[in-house]
């Protein structure tokens, strides 16, 4: 096949582009969950264009009303570690749908003080648009496939005090790693 018969049947730009969009898609994925575990509402704002409505079961309304209402209840919490898996998406022009799954631990405390872990496993259905050349999310529909709720312990960080923990609220060492990384550009 020569060059010019490979250009007309494999369009590399819009495979650029649609390579892209992928990208930036699951980046504003990536800005909601660092910034649900970080407590970083501006971050986790960041995912979703200005419109943008979520349904999580729990609340129903606007990206600002729901980033507020995520940062509220999970600062309630000792800890939060939320993980993506499999994200289908499909792109159409400056639009997008897409499924993503997830699992999420949060460290919570039942009546009595005692150390609760509570596991939750789901998908969010999303749609996306892509605005001013920025894809963020637009809908949001949050589906529960699972909830695991068992007793918890620390003492994995009582035996081991030099262990490094995850903080919020900006006191996480990824926060100094990326301002270490930006003084040396």
């Amino acid at each position: 096949m020569t060059e010019a018969q490979l250009a007309t049947a494999y369009d590399i730009a819009a495979e650029v582009r649609d390579l892209a969009a992928r990208r930036d898609i699951a980046e504003a994925a990536h800005r909601y969950m660092r910034g649900l575990d970080r407590l970083d509402a501006a971050l986790q704002r960041q995912a979703f264009h200005d419109d943008a409505m979520i349904d999580c079961g729990l609340m129903k309304g606007p990206a600002d009303e729901f980033v507020a209402f995520c940062q509220d209840l999970l600062g309630t919490m000792e800890a939060t570690h939320h993980l993506l898996g499999q994200h289908r998406i499909e792109i159409s022009g400056e639009s997008a749908t897409g499924e993503a799954y997830f699992q999420a631990w949060h460290g919570v405390r039942d009546e009595a003080g005692g150390v609760r872990d509570l596991f939750i496993a789901g998908r969010y259905l999303d749609e996306y648009a892509c605005r001013d050349g920025e894809w963020r999310i637009t809908s949001r529909l949050l589906v529960t496939d699972w909830v695991k709720d068992d007793p918890g312990s620390l003492d994995f960080f009582a035996a081991n005090p030099g262990a490094v923990r995850g903080g919020r609220h900006g006191a996480d060492p990824s926060y100094t790693q990326a301002r270490q990384a930006g003084a040396g550009s």
